[in-house]
């Protein structure tokens, strides 16, 4: 009885310290969220988070005070983010059936040195980047942002991808190929729907990481009308020249908006992230 109560004690401090550190982790987006609903006068007067009236004025504001609607930025950015992942998607997975099931001569080096690019700081890469699609006439559109993805240049999920399919039986492509299947019929009907968690993982990092990009976008696009969202948010202090008069409640209210689609994508891929990343690092 005695132990029973004592594991029950200990389960209920557990849940307390979560819940503790989880509204810790979490204060700043509650205070984000309402400071969008306070004027602009009252966001900085308290560290608070109790709101004293409702009030949409910022949304409103924010989603017409900038040179385009805001709606413009997030189809720019939604633009960026689905072609970031479809080509992760497709050149990735190639990759890693490459590495993981094919043999052909220095694989293990390829691999290797494809590691080793996952040690490169990518602000190392940005400088020869800038001066390469400059000279194909690529800065102010999306395609600097988007056609590395289509080169496998995500070495992390290749990786990734790499471990999953090497848990994968290989005797299932054994008998692939006695039935006569070649390694693309392989690769298409066989280890891309068994690789569905990784490809899940890495599509729902794909667009955590796009979407919320700034220096990409800041590099490559210099025109306001290619800006994405977090070009734009940095526009409601740079158009009121980073003082005081800048609207933070507009800012606020936007920046909340930037935040639904990775909240929507994470709810509802959770498993489906926990799931590709529990199996591969199981693998």
């Amino acid at each position: 009885m005695t132990t029973n109560r004592s594991r029950s004690l200990r389960r209920i401090w557990r849940h307390v310290v979560l819940i503790a550190v989880a509204i810790l982790m979490l204060y700043p987006v509650l205070w984000m969220f309402v400071a969008s609903l306070r004027p602009d006068e009252e966001i900085f007067r308290s560290g608070g988070i109790s709101l004293t009236g409702l009030s949409f004025d910022n949304y409103i504001e924010g989603w017409s005070a900038l040179k385009h609607p805001f709606t413009h930025y997030l189809v720019n950015s939604l633009v960026i983010t689905v072609g970031a992942i479809v080509g992760n998607l497709i050149s990735c997975s190639m990759a890693a059936y490459a590495f993981a099931r094919l043999k052909f001569r220095a694989n293990k080096v390829f691999f290797a040195m494809m590691l080793i690019t996952i040690m490169l700081p990518v602000h190392v890469l940005l400088v020869p980047q800038y001066v390469l699609f400059s000279e194909v006439g690529w800065i102010n559109t999306p395609l600097p942002l988007i056609v590395p993805k289509l080169l496998a240049t995500d070495a992390f999920f290749v990786f990734l991808m790499v471990q999953f399919i090497r848990g994968l039986p290989r005797e299932l492509d054994e008998a692939a190929t006695i039935d006569g299947a070649g390694p693309v019929r392989i690769f298409i009907q066989i280890v891309l729907p068994l690789t569905v968690p990784a490809l899940a993982t890495t599509a729902i990092f794909t667009f955590i990481w796009t979407w919320n990009d700034f220096l990409g976008p800041l590099i490559f696009l210099t025109d306001s009308d290619a800006y994405t969202v977090q070009l734009a948010l940095r526009s409601f202090i740079d158009s009121s020249g980073g003082g005081g008069g800048s609207s933070w409640g507009a800012m606020f209210a936007m920046s909340v908006v930037s935040l639904l689609p990775i909240f929507v994508i994470f709810l509802f891929g959770q498993r489906y992230l926990v799931r590709g990343i529990a199996t591969t690092g199981g693998k």
